[in-house]
């Protein structure tokens, strides 16, 4: 590991424990986890260099406070007047515009936070979900029963079972027309993997790894490109909102008003992203991560099937806990302030860790114990409270209960093979599961 170093003499200096590298994003999150247990037993904030592998190397960016308790990960995430999202929410500085608002309400602060956010709750109410639950269960039985049927056994349960319900219900959510489903899902995965897909989008167009001129393109075009068909796919769906309203949420969107102002186009587009990729990937890795823990880990599977529909509620909120899909968020101070001892000051960036907030043992008895029995579990998988909670916490949290009572009601035996993780400081990823079962007839 990297020696301290200093930023500026006299100042802040970098911590020995680097949380920056490749090499500790390349490791286990139990090898990580034992940097984060020196962190919270000796520097609960502590000041980092800029991420490594950054897609846009910036030469103002000093580098960020790590936070990794739970108490100090719930004040950031609590404290907006304190830590504002509008700077951006990646480790990385982002140019404005130029991923074009795939943050969206993830990256505003109050009053416009509050504003959009209120406008587009109503279709993630507890009573809203409960209408959308046997849409969600007959997708799953469709999911799950397709597995089944493999001759073979055999199969990725990355791309054929985990990845195909999040979209689904992102879909029947949003009103994407069912001839646009397919190519709005390949378009998300260009996106959040930044390799090429082959199709049309809902505009014309062919899409793939290279650009109009033949040259191989870089994931940071790939993903820009990708963005920018999930924007213009979001307009033309809006478009046809307008002429023929129906009971979903793009109908809301272009209906609204705050505060006697319509939402802009833009708005619409940014809130289409931020559903279809954020709300698709973190769903999808919980699936898989449930999946390997429930194979490696033979006694939590027995004790689930034991009682699976009164057990699975606590079950999906450990494998959450234990899997932590989203890794860090971030937040810039916007005024001098003090936390876990050290002095921030305005305009520097504050990163929370999830994954180490998540195994603090003075909120969680044996945190490195996966305990589907866990009770109480106040994981941090959907941020730590306030106004940027998950808005669709409770929509993932319907789908992984009912994915995993029909996974588990059909499959019983299945189980997960050697994954293959993706590097990097935002999502707990894993590119490929391979699993094997008994097939039915």
């Amino acid at each position: 590991m990297d020696a301290p170093r200093a930023v500026h003499a006299g100042e802040k200096r970098y911590d020995s424990v680097d949380l920056s590298s490749l090499a500790f994003w390349s490791q286990t999150a139990e090898e990580r986890e034992r940097s984060f247990a020196l962190l919270r037993a000796e520097r609960p904030v502590s000041w980092h260099r800029p991420v490594e592998g950054r897609l846009l190397p910036d030469p103002d960016d000093t580098g960020f406070w790590a936070v990794v308790r739970h108490e100090d990960i719930m004040t950031v995430s609590r404290r907006t007047d304190l830590f504002a999202s509008s700077a951006g929410v990646l480790l990385e500085n982002i140019p404005e515009g130029l991923l074009e608002g795939s943050q969206s309400l993830l990256a505003m602060d109050p009053p416009r936070h509050t504003k959009i956010r209120r406008l587009v709750s109503g279709a993630f109410t507890p009573r809203h979900i409960l209408g959308m639950r046997k849409r969600i269960e007959a997708h799953a039985r469709r999911i799950v029963g397709e597995l089944a049927r493999r001759p073979d056994g055999r199969a990725d349960f990355m791309r054929d079972c985990a990845s195909l319900l999040p979209m689904r219900v992102i879909s029947d959510v949003m009103g994407i027309p069912r001839e646009w489903q397919d190519t709005v899902a390949a378009t998300v995965s260009q996106s959040i993997s930044g390799s090429g897909t082959d199709g049309e989008d809902g505009e014309g167009g062919e899409r793939g790894e290279r650009g109009e001129g033949g040259d191989e393109q870089s994931p940071l075009e790939l993903l820009i490109e990708g963005n920018r068909r999930l924007r213009a796919m979001a307009l033309n769906l809006a478009g046809l909102r307008r002429g023929r309203p129906a009971q979903d949420l793009m109908t809301v969107l272009v209906q609204a008003e705050v505060d006697g102002d319509r939402l802009t186009d833009d708005d619409i587009a940014d809130f289409f992203l931020l559903l279809c990729l954020a709300g698709n990937d973190s769903t999808t890795q919980t699936i898989g991560h449930g999946l390997r823990l429930l194979t490696d880990l033979p006694e939590q599977r027995a004790w689930l099937l034991a009682g699976l529909d009164g057990r699975i509620g606590p079950a999906v909120e450990e494998i959450l806990r234990y899997a932590t899909p989203v890794l860090t968020f971030r937040r810039t101070a916007v005024a001098p302030t003090r936390l876990g001892g050290r002095h921030i000051s305005a305009g520097d960036k504050v990163v929370m860790f999830y994954a180490s907030g998540n195994r603090d043992a003075a909120v969680f008895r044996e945190p490195g114990r996966f305990d589907l029995a866990r009770d109480p579990n106040p994981q941090l998988s959907f941020g730590g409270g306030g106004a940027h909670y998950c808005l669709a916490a409770q929509l993932a949290r319907a789908q992984l209960r009912i994915l995993f009572r029909e996974l588990l009601r059909m499959l019983p035996d299945i189980e997960a093979g050697e994954p293959e993780f993706v590097t990097g400081t935002s999502i707990h990823g894993m590119t490929r599961l391979p699993c094997r079962f008994t097939p039915h007839a």
